[in-house]
C-alpha cells in the first residue's frame, strides 16, 4: 500500500485506540499498524525510531497518555515523561518522516471557572498535574512540528477499558443508591464518535493544523450523566446529587470544562452528535456484548 495511505496509532489498547481498531476496517483505503504499549513505549526514542522506520506512516495518531488524573499529583515525573516529553519526541520524529501529526489532549488545560463554553484560544490555567503536563505536551507538539493537529476531549467513555459509564452501570447493579458530584458540569464524549471524526479528518484530504476542541453535543454535571445511565439501564439505584466539597480527590477536578467544538464542525465538516443518543448508542453496545 502507497506510503500515503498508512497510518500508526499509539496507546492501540486505551479507549479510543480501541475504537480506531474497530472502525479501521470501514477505512479500506488506509494500512492501519497499531502499537500498545507493551511494543511500542511512547517514551523509548528507540522504540519510537524504529517503528517509524518500519512503517513509514503517512498519518501518526497518538493516542498514548499517563491518565491517572489522581496518581499524577505524586506521580508527576512518570506523568510529564509520557504526557510532555514523549509528545515532543513524537512531534519530532513526525516531521524528520514527513508524518502528519494528530495529538489528543484534554479539557483539563482550563481552569474551570468559565461560565460557557471553551474556545480554543481561551487562556489555559491548568489546576492539576495532569492538566499541567498535558498542556506542556500541546506546547511542545506545537513548538516541534509545523502543522500538527491537537484534538482537546473530555468525559470519554467507551465499551473499552475503565469509564464513568462502566463503573456505574457495575455499581447500580451493585448497590441501592450511589452519591454522585452535582456542580461539575461539562460535556462527555462516546470515543467511537472521537476517533470517527479522527479518520475522517484523515480521509477528508483537509489537513489543517492547529487546536480544536471535539466532544457530544449538550452540556450536563456528572450526577446528570449518571441519571441518565440509570434510566438506560433500567436500574432501581437511587441517586443521590452531592457537591465537590463532599468528594475530595487528590487533583481538583474543572467545575466547568464545557469546550466550543464548533471549529472542528465547521473545519472539517464533522456532524457533531447529541451526547443522550451516543450514551444509548454505547449501553446498547456494552448489553449485547455482555
Amino acid at each position: 500500500m502507497a506510503k500515503d495511505k498508512r497510518i500508526l496509532v499509539t496507546g492501540a489498547n486505551g479507549q479510543l485506540g480501541q475504537e480506531i481498531q474497530r472502525l479501521s476496517a470501514a477505512f479500506p483505503d488506509y494500512e492501519f499498524e497499531f502499537f500498545t504499549r507493551e511494543n511500542l513505549s511512547i517514551d523509548n526514542e528507540a522504540q519510537v525510531k524504529e517503528a517509524f522506520r518500519k512503517v513509514q506512516p503517512a498519518f501518526c495518531i497518538n493516542c498514548a497518555a499517563y491518565t491517572a488524573v489522581d496518581k499524577a499529583e505524586t506521580d508527576k515525573e512518570a506523568a510529564r515523561n509520557i504526557n510532555a516529553r514523549a509528545v515532543e519526541m513524537l512531534a519530532i520524529v513526525c516531521m524528520q518522516h514527513g508524518t502528519r501529526f494528530i495529538h489528543i489532549s484534554t479539557d483539563y488545560v482550563f481552569d474551570g471557572n468559565a461560565t460557557q463554553p471553551y474556545k480554543v484560544n481561551a487562556p489555559v490555567d491548568p489546576q492539576s498535574v495532569y492538566g499541567a503536563t498535558k498542556l506542556e505536551g500541546e506546547q511542545r507538539a506545537m513548538k516541534s512540528n509545523s502543522n500538527p493537529i491537537i484534538i482537546r476531549t473530555s468525559w470519554v467513555y467507551s465499551e473499552f477499558g475503565k469509564n464513568f459509564v462502566k463503573t456505574m452501570m457495575r455499581l447500580m447493579k451493585e448497590k441501592e443508591s450511589l452519591n454522585v458530584v452535582s456542580d461539575q458540569s461539562g460535556s462527555p464524549t462516546y470515543a467511537f464518535d472521537l476517533a470517527e471524526a479522527i479518520l475522517q479528518i484523515i480521509s477528508s484530504g483537509k489537513w489543517k493544523g492547529g487546536i480544536y476542541h471535539y466532544s457530544n453535543t449538550g452540556i450536563i454535571t456528572w450526577y446528570d450523566f449518571a441519571v441518565a445511565i440509570r434510566d438506560l439501564i433500567h436500574s432501581g439505584c437511587k441517586v443521590n446529587p452531592i457537591p465537590t466539597s463532599d468528594y475530595p480527590t487528590p487533583a481538583k477536578r474543572p467545575a466547568y470544562s464545557a469546550m466550543d467544538t464548533s471549529l472542528i464542525a465547521d473545519t472539517f465538516d464533522i456532524k457533531l452528535k447529541p451526547w443522550k443518543d451516543r450514551l444509548s448508542a454505547c449501553i446498547d453496545r456494552l448489553n449485547a456484548t455482555s
